[in-house]
């Protein structure tokens, strides 16, 4: 039996939904040179400063950073360079509504491998204050504690 790879995720944002609360998402293309998909398909990319912006009505994701290929010489490209985001036109106007709203962001969460084509799942969020995210870990750690109490009462 053959396991599927493309539903692992080739990078993950763990820290966006710790710091963020992430309202909605969309799932876009990414336009990449030759050598930058196979650092991808490789795993050599880092979404934690991520971030896009719409402009002239198309979305450009920032500050993801994806190592040079190390056969890939004189075609490799600047590791932090902007590139573009495939979306619907209703997506993208969608989005650039929200944006223009104050304090909402559109931020990388993961990135993998559909069809063979690169995809990263975006997402718009509103940062979160520091009551909030005490107020997550706490809820979590109490649905790790019933979740152990009902495993060890089950036995």
């Amino acid at each position: 039996m053959v396991k599927n790879t493309e539903d692992k995720p080739l990078a993950q944002n763990k820290k966006a939904r710790h710091d963020y609360e992430i309202f909605e998402t969309f799932e876009a293309g990414i336009v990449l040179t030759g050598t930058e998909i196979k650092s991808v398909r490789k795993s050599k990319i880092q979404l934690k400063d991520g971030f896009a912006r719409v402009r002239d009505g198309e979305v450009w994701l920032s500050n993801v950073h994806i190592a040079p290929f190390e056969q890939g010489n004189i075609f490799n490209v600047d590791e932090l360079r902007t590139r573009k985001l495939l979306l619907n036109k209703k997506e993208i106007a969608k989005i650039d509504k929200e944006l223009a709203g104050t304090g909402v962001t559109f931020i990388p969460l993961k990135v993998y491998l559909k069809n063979g084509f690169a995809k990263v799942l975006m997402g718009l969020a509103r940062g979160k204050k520091q009551y909030d995210k005490r107020e997550t870990l706490k809820r979590k750690d109490q649905n790790r504690d019933i979740a152990r109490q009902l495993k060890s009462y089950n036995r």
